[in-house]
């Protein structure tokens, strides 16, 4: 059965954390304060909770048109690609003005810093992302040229989960998040209450993110190498 469009708001996941955290009685309300309070710890679990692992509904394909000579690329609100900065590029490919398409190589800064000639021109074969607080710098290499111009960058990006801004702000997670974001934020709000409430939060939490990431996986089979980036686990964001 589908739930509500309106089930989820950061109003209903307050109120209710709070009755789980041992903070308030059935059928009361939280007051402005607490309010205030729950949203921004709200707020702050969403954010923290992006470094967790892949979120599929997350991702897109961003199409970055090439300039002749122009190696970097802001992705930014009012950037060369104009958009609210993602919190990571997956992968990336390349598009020719024939549609022919050929996958990009990813650089680490050991990579980028060791390249003998940043300025050659040519077909790209590779990018490196260097991520700043507010926008993150993509360079290709080589330097697209002429040619390389005609085509454009694909690259996957997993774009910023947007936050809870007001009380009857409905959250843009799949329902199926519901839970977690309820269990989640109850683990942050039982601090400091009995330890029996602490525990049984920080349980709850943390089984409801293991399943959801456990299933918030691609439907294609999965083959395992080594990753230094590691994987996905809950943390208790205190």
């Amino acid at each position: 059965m589908a739930l509500p469009i309106n089930f989820y708001t950061s109003n209903r996941i307050i109120n209710i954390a709070r009755r789980d955290a041992g903070l308030q009685q059935k059928g009361d309300e939280a007051d402005s304060e607490d309010l205030a309070e729950g949203i921004n710890r709200l707020n702050e679990l969403v954010l923290a909770a992006q470094t967790q692992g892949l979120k599929l509904w997350l991702q897109f394909l961003q199409a970055i048109p090439l300039v002749a000579s122009q190696a970097l690329y802001t992705i930014t609100l009012g950037g060369n690609v104009n958009t609210n900065k993602p919190t990571r590029i997956i992968e990336g490919y390349f598009r020719d003005q024939f549609n022919n398409q050929r996958p990009l190589m990813p650089l680490s800064w050991n990579d980028w810093n060791r390249l003998s000639n940043k300025t050659s021109q040519g077909q790209i074969n590779s990018y490196f992302i260097d991520k700043q607080a507010y926008q993150l710098n993509l360079w290709f290499w080589l330097v697209p040229d002429a040619t390389a111009a005609l085509g454009t960058a694909q690259m996957l990006i997993q774009q910023s989960q947007p936050t809870f801004s007001g009380l009857t702000d409905t959250m843009t997670f799949p329902p199926e998040w519901g839970l977690w974001l309820h269990w989640g934020l109850t683990d942050q709000l039982a601090s400091g209450q009995p330890q029996t409430i602490m525990d049984r939060a920080e349980k709850k939490a943390a089984a409801a993110f293991e399943a959801l990431c456990d299933w918030d996986v691609e439907d294609a089979p999965t083959q395992f190498q080594p990753d230094s980036r590691g994987g996905a686990s809950y943390s208790k964001f205190k």
